[in-house]
């Protein structure tokens, strides 16, 4: 049975959250959820794609909405640019608060109008193998939705695992199953008991429900995170400046009220304490081979592996190794004799760890944190609106940088205090100001912008400008900025 073309969709993309357990190719500034781990779309352009596939059958399936922090903005916007999806827009969380307060932002935006569509909400960061079936699954979920019903994806489970919490449902053999409850992440012997039952599945964290009801169920069981979020979006601003759709927005939440809502997740504000009272909450099973690739031996189980076991990316040289992970970025990486290890390599950092270790690969991120090291936020190669930069090399008063500005793309007018630039054109035009100065420079041209003088780098071309930066001085750190004049709103330093 197909799905009625009077029923609204609106697909809500989580996208928070910052993998650390994936370091160091995730990282807060470029996390899990924009990499691309098991194939050639990133795991938020797979999630984007797995619910535009909802639209089969002609149904109203609206251009998704995002939730996301207000630094990968722009990141999330060029990922949807490379997939052609257009976006319906971008709700921009001041600070993280869990999903409960990011999934009634997205309620609130599809209320307004007098509009009640279905929110199908589903995290960025997960994979799914068997594409028909996770599409089955959601119609199956939708149509439920149609009728008021609170509605979750559970995930068939095939292994004791200990690191998901899970949904316990009233023995059925319906597709359509009642939750009885929710219950935390188990032990082992927990675990296996679950497994044996078959009344309990695995909370992937997708919900299929009407923003109304959201709305209703939420008021009913945390008023105070309803009432904080509503406060919050009634100091709303919205820029269209960065999109050529008008229709598509950056939305951003009153910063001061939005910090005040409670940090609380879907689960805990809501679905736990919906068993059992006036807001019915079914599940629909998933068999379609999923994974949240949430650490390093998850990527291993879903990537293909040769006959030894080693799944291997970029140029890997093995002998006498057996159910290895490694991904080399920019270098050969090479391995003898080894076993059930994962070696991550990228310009800036490696790391070497047991698999079955892998979930203690938030400790490295910590610690970093806690030392002060920009290894847990930043790449080496650091993505921006305009286009991107790699830091290849620096000392006590030095620093060189390639820089790539986008075809019509321009940085900031800005001025420097504490350092000064000489910029080389490997290839493409520039077109620099230079104080009161504008020139074009072409390749192999060069010009010099001393410290605390206000300038601007800009590609008036239609391909890709490539310069080489050295700057020079006292302090280099990407903080000493003084912007006047910005194309993607980042105002002050």
């Amino acid at each position: 049975m197909t799905l009625s073309s009077q029923l609204k969709i609106q697909p809500v993309i989580l996208c928070g959250g910052s993998g650390s357990r994936l370091w160091p190719l995730s990282r807060a500034g470029f996390p899990k959820q924009f990499l691309c781990l098991t194939g050639k779309e990133s795991l938020f352009q797979q999630a984007t794609l797995r619910l535009a596939a909802l639209g089969a059958d002609d149904i109203g399936v609206a251009s998704p909405y995002i939730v996301s922090g207000e630094e990968h903005r722009f990141l999330a916007l060029e990922q949807l640019r490379e997939i052609g999806v257009e976006l319906g827009a971008a709700l921009l969380e001041p600070v993280g608060r869990n999903t409960a307060p990011a999934l009634t932002l997205a309620a609130l935006a599809a209320l307004e109008g007098g509009q009640d569509p279905i929110l199908v909400v589903t995290p960025a960061d997960q994979t799914v193998a068997d594409q028909a079936a996770f599409t089955q699954a959601l119609q199956d979920a939708v149509r439920e939705a149609s009728t008021g019903a609170i509605v979750i994806l559970g995930i068939t489970p095939d292994r004791p695992e200990t690191g998901y919490g899970y949904i316990k449902t009233s023995a059925s053999a319906e597709q359509v199953l009642d939750v009885a409850s929710f219950v935390e992440k188990p032990n082992v012997e927990t675990a296996q008991r679950y497994l044996a039952e078959g009344s309990y599945y695995w909370n992937a964290g997708m919900f299929v429900l009407k923003a109304s009801v959201w709305m209703a169920a939420l008021q009913r069981f945390a008023p105070n995170i309803a009432t904080a979020t509503r406060t919050a979006w009634e100091q709303r601003t919205i820029d269209t400046s960065a999109f050529s759709n008008a229709s598509s927005k950056f939305v951003r939440p009153g910063k001061a009220e939005f910090t005040a809502i409670a940090a609380e997740s879907v689960d805990y504000a809501v679905m736990e304490h919906c068993p059992g009272s006036e807001f019915p909450i079914k599940m629909i099973p998933l068999a379609a081979g999923w994974s949240d690739l949430g650490a390093w031996d998850a990527v291993w189980n879903v990537l293909p592996k040769d006959e030894s076991g080693n799944a291997h990316f970029g140029d890997v040289i093995t002998t006498d190794s057996r159910n290895t992970l490694v991904h080399a970025t920019s270098r050969l990486v090479t391995l003898v004799g080894v076993e059930n290890i994962v070696v991550i390599e990228t310009p800036d950092a490696v790391l070497v760890a047991d698999r079955s270790r892998s979930q203690d690969v938030k400790a490295i991120v910590s610690q970093l944190q806690n030392e002060g090291r920009e290894e847990h936020t930043l790449h080496r190669k650091v993505h921006r609106p305009w286009g991107w930069y790699d830091s290849i090399d620096e000392g006590g008063r030095f620093k060189v940088k390639r820089i790539q500005v986008n075809p019509k793309a321009s940085l900031s007018l800005q001025k420097h205090h504490h350092r000064a630039e000489h910029w080389i054109v490997v290839t493409g035009t520039a077109e620099i100001t230079n104080g009161d100065k504008v020139l074009l420079l072409s390749e192999n041209q060069s010009t010099y912008i001393p410290l605390g003088e206000t300038h601007r780098l800009a590609n008036p071309g239609t391909i890709p400008l490539e310069i080489i930066e050295v700057q020079s001085g006292s302090y280099l750190g990407e903080d000493d900025i003084v912007r006047f004049e910005d194309n993607y709103g980042r105002g002050g330093k």
